[in-house]
């Protein structure tokens, strides 16, 4: 008897042991990485975070990655002739982009993946299907992923296929179909998700939330026979961030927040259709609620804006100015992406880096001439396009000489490189100097003579390096 009681005390000391090694965390299996998560409880129930606060969190953010899977398109005309009108995108190599994408997040382990939008070349749920999986790839390195619907995304009737001389109609997919796809990135863990779009709160970290905001307007593109490009941020929406971030004050937790269209002005030139509609409204909300960081696309430049926040608008944030990070498209020239690296104790530390897809063609094997030396590849092919662009608007003007146009088709194409790679400041002043520059200048074509004026615009701040601290 008295062996049998020793046994009972034994097995029930282990037992209590076990029970209290557990309780050191709330949880100690993961579900998206190798990391351990400790939760908070919202509407009686557990929510579980990925990182404690306070720890220095490596963020990547990219943008536009347009995919087009292989097996939507062959070599033919039907696809050279879409490629053709295009704005230099590398569409054809969008599959090349990613993988390289993904080779540098395995190799550099982020802690999180943003993408704000544009998943896909025109809503093809093969090229869903295809980016999930390539998605999945990165989360089963470690790396969470969040993303979010861009206007090329859902229900567009722009949706092809190409083979041979002829372009098809491809399947697409709804708002329902694109939150069932991207499940495990974003959606499946979320804290709250709008009612009235596929917006949502996540917090993969105790003291940094995500809000993610579908700024898109894809529910009559069926309709109306093509994607709306606009964007807007409806006032059920705002009112639902306002909630998102009272929850956040209450958990002691800063709020990053990502859209796809941008929420302030970052062309003096070209905003229709890129700032979203009711920005004004909106930047009001951004105000009284102390959202002051924000990551978006859209507009597939490389710039950096900021909004002097109106100090009478809000009595509980002390935060002096809003500032809008647009990272360029990863599907066109300079193929860069966002770094972040944050500290809860300081703030945001931002720069770019490009993918490095020659690493990449040279690990696998693959010895395309175009791969093994992709970025000077890209960066000519994308100076053809606006040279071209410009060329097609000279070509019947008598007023140049073909050695003038020529001058000026360059200017175009040089500038281009610069704008979309956000360093025009570094060379604004060396072009304003020159023969092309004053030809535009003098010249009756409106739409570049402004383009190039803006683009040669002096700013204030570095489009790929900012610091922004805590106390902003």
């Amino acid at each position: 008897m008295n062996k049998n009681r020793r046994l009972f005390c034994i097995i029930l000391m282990l037992t209590i042991v076990a029970a209290l090694t557990l309780a050191v965390v709330y949880r100690s299996n993961v579900v998206k990485s190798d990391v351990l998560k400790w939760s908070f409880i919202y509407k009686d129930r557990k929510i579980n975070t990925n990182f404690k606060s306070g720890k220095y969190l490596t963020i990547f953010t990219a943008t536009d990655i347009h995919h087009l899977s292989k097996s939507l398109r062959d070599e033919g005309q039907g696809f050279k002739s879409f490629m053709g009108l295009g704005d230099g995108k590398q569409t054809d190599y969008t599959e090349e982009i990613m993988d390289a994408f993904v080779n540098d997040i395995n190799k550099k382990k982020p802690d999180i993946l943003i993408i704000s939008g544009d998943l896909t070349n025109n809503g093809e749920k093969k090229s869903h299907l295809e980016l999930a999986e390539k998605l999945n790839r990165v989360e089963e390195s470690g790396t969470l992923v969040y993303v979010i619907p861009g206007n090329h995304d859902i229900s567009n009737p722009w949706a092809r296929s190409f083979q041979g001389n002829e372009q098809y109609k491809a399947e697409t997919i709804n708002y329902k179909e694109f939150s069932k796809i991207y499940n495990k990135f974003g959606y499946g863990e979320s804290i709250s998700r709008d009612k009235s779009t596929l917006s949502y709160l996540t917090a993969p970290s105790e003291n940094l939330w995500l809000l993610m905001i579908d700024t898109n307007q894809y529910k009559n593109n069926e309709k109306n026979g093509s994607p709306q490009t606009d964007g807007r941020i409806s006032n059920e929406t705002l009112q639902w961030i306002k909630k998102c971030s009272e929850l956040a004050k209450k958990n002691n937790a800063e709020i990053v927040t990502v859209m796809h269209h941008n929420l302030l002005k970052h062309s003096d030139l070209i905003n229709k259709n890129y700032t979203i509609n009711n920005s004004e409204e909106a930047i009001k909300v951004f105000e009284e609620y102390g959202l002051n960081l924000v990551f978006s696309g859209h507009i597939h430049i490389q710039d950096i804006n900021y909004h002097k926040v109106d100090n009478n608008s809000h009595q509980e944030y002390n935060k002096n100015y809003i500032y809008e990070i647009v990272t360029s498209a990863l599907s066109v020239y300079p193929q860069q992406y966002g770094v972040i690296k944050y500290s809860s104790g300081n703030g945001y530390d931002y720069s770019t880096a490009k993918v490095d897809v020659e690493a990449w063609a040279k690990e696998t094997g693959n010895n395309h001439k175009n791969l093994n030396d992709f970025s000077e590849f890209s960066r000519k092919s994308f100076e053809n396009n606006g040279y071209f662009k410009a060329y097609d608007v000279l070509y019947n003007n008598n007023k140049y000489s073909e050695e003038e146009k020529k001058l000026m088709c360059e200017l175009v194409g040089e500038l281009n490189l610069s704008y979309f790679s956000g360093t025009q400041d570094q060379v604004s002043q060396e072009y304003k100097n020159t023969k092309a520059y004053k030809l535009w200048e003098d010249s009756q074509i409106d739409f570049f003579k402004r383009y190039i004026k803006s683009i040669t615009k002096i700013k204030d701040i570095n489009n790929n390096k900012i610091f922004i601290s805590k106390t902003f």
